[in-house]
């Protein structure tokens, strides 16, 4: 008696067609994905929820303090073109001229610090890569300084400063991208050893103008803002912070699948078809544009960018395209915390953001790596 034949199964099934699956195994998947897209969502509303609350508890926090309730009056006002009554108008002004842009601002620095932290690392491989690593915000507080220092630019007014940094991180950021290349290539490693050197090539250019600063007024402010600050957060300086920070959002959000195969190191991208060279050449673009804008605003902000995506990771793991739904929203809500704590924990005087996001962060991130469960990446 011949024994009995065996079927082979269709080329690329693995020995599992979708016959062989059974429907109850078939609904179970798709009810897993769609629980997962839909614990996504539910993150996200929550998220953006807690950041509308944040920014009016902050508006209305400060030397004057005034209710979530009259705050939220006052901004509806002035969105909707409503009437305030004149005894109301100082107060009005200070929320709509004064703190609202600050803590928009802190919003999408924060959103925006997160997003390009979880890019960098993704592009350098690296758990320890932060926006700045690349040189970026070294070279952007030399070109603050500068201006600062010299009185340059000052055609641009209250520009002058944020033009100066503006322009210092992308000269920084050609300068590393040129040095790191080699035969058209450009390796993660040279990426990261390229900007170490600038970035302590620049600090050590800022030091040498502060010392030769004319009065210690001008270095009190200089290290003020390299340590990071939004006293000088506007109406004016807020669009091109929106539009530079939402458009990179959106670029980094649909190469979500790219940044996935990219961590996983190049030989593996350009097996899977992805050219790694030419990937992270038009990213660490976006990356520094926006980098340098945000640098312009509010100076050098630490930590933000190394601890959110790690922490972001815990929660929804490792696909890069869930951690930049999140990471930018916690990344805000976080932002705006700081600075109301930086502009009210001390008043009338106010303490560098830095120096608040180091407290925080080196704390959380030395947690973080003690976790045995942990691993970058994933859980």
């Amino acid at each position: 008696m011949p024994p009995p034949a065996i079927s082979s199964p269709p080329v690329g099934t693995c020995g599992t067609g979708a016959a062989d699956v059974p429907p109850s195994a078939r609904a179970a998947g798709v009810r897993g994905r769609l629980a997962s897209r839909q614990g996504l969502s539910v993150a996200c509303v929550v998220l953006l929820a807690v950041l509308l609350v944040s920014v009016v508890v902050a508006v209305g926090l400060g030397s004057a303090v005034i209710t979530p309730g009259e705050t939220a009056r006052y901004l509806w006002a002035a969105l909707s073109g409503g009437h305030i009554a004149a005894d109301e108008v100082t107060t009005y002004q200070i929320i709509w001229q004064i703190r609202t842009p600050r803590v928009l601002t802190a919003a999408l620095v924060g959103a925006g610090l997160s997003a390009v932290g979880v890019a960098i690392q993704a592009l350098v491989r690296n758990a320890l890569a932060d926006p700045f690593v690349l040189g970026v915000s070294s070279g952007a507080s030399v070109g603050a300084v500068g201006v600062t220092v010299t009185g340059g630019l000052a055609a641009l007014g209250i520009y002058a400063v944020s033009a100066g940094a503006f322009i210092g991180a992308l000269v920084a950021a050609v300068l590393v991208h040129a040095a790191a290349s080699s035969r058209g290539t450009l390796s993660p490693l040279r990426l990261v050893l390229t900007g170490v050197a600038m970035s302590l090539g620049f600090q050590a250019v800022m030091s040498v103008i502060i010392y030769a600063a004319p009065d210690s007024e001008a270095t009190s402010m200089i290290l003020h803002w390299t340590m990071g600050s939004f006293g000088a957060a506007s109406w004016g300086s807020l669009p091109v912070v929106c539009v530079a920070v939402l458009l990179g959002l959106a670029v980094l959000h649909r190469h979500g699948r790219v940044l996935d195969v990219l961590a996983l190191g190049d030989e593996t991208a350009a097996s899977l078809g992805v050219g790694p060279d030419r990937h992270r050449k038009g990213l660490l673009v976006i990356v520094s544009l926006v980098t340098g804008v945000m640098v312009a605003v509010s100076g050098a902000i630490a930590f933000v960018g190394l601890v959110m995506p790690h922490v972001v990771r815990m929660v929804v793991g490792a696909a890069h395209a869930r951690v930049l739904a999140v990471a930018p929203l916690a990344g805000a809500i976080f932002m705006v915390w700081v600075d109301l704590v930086s502009r009210t924990l001390v008043a009338p005087r106010e303490l560098p953001l830095g120096v608040i996001t180091a407290l925080v962060g080196v704390p959380v991130f030395i947690v973080l790596m003690r976790r045995k469960s942990y691993l970058f990446g994933g859980r």
